[in-house]
């Protein structure tokens, strides 16, 4: 299975995560209750998923890993663009997709996060949510 796939089909692990192409075909969009944490294109052959970050953690991940850049098409400051070429180990883009997940559900509306929280346990919700320094 390549990357893209495995990145893909843990995305869809996420509790209640949907994929959609709201921009077409090539641009698959993953979700949780119509927001966005992850999209993933493919340019000049090589998988990429755009994951929402920490504006802090996005720069230190930017200096750390040279197939982490800006996110394109997105507001640099909050998200990232990982390449998918089989540089960076399947461990930290999980641990990256996790964080852009929480970020998200943190962020939606206050019934839709206590119904998810009740549904799927917070420890489910928010795996990666601890600080990135700890």
């Amino acid at each position: 299975m390549k990357k893209a796939e495995k990145v893909k089909a843990y995305c869809l692990t996420l509790p209640e995560a949907v994929e959609d192409y709201p921009f077409g075909p090539d641009i698959q969009v993953f979700k949780i209750k119509e927001k966005m944490f992850g999209l993933m294109t493919y340019r000049k052959g090589v998988a990429r998923i755009n994951l929402k970050c920490d504006p802090e953690e996005a720069i230190i991940l930017r200096e750390i890993h040279d197939d982490v850049i800006p996110g394109y098409h997105m507001n640099k400051a909050h998200w990232n663009t990982v390449m998918l070429n089989g540089k960076l180990p399947l461990g930290e883009i999980r641990r990256m997709i996790n964080r852009s997940y929480s970020l998200v559900v943190r962020k939606l509306r206050r019934d839709f996060r206590k119904a998810l929280e009740l549904r799927h346990g917070v420890e489910k919700l928010y795996r990666s949510d601890q600080s990135f320094w700890v």
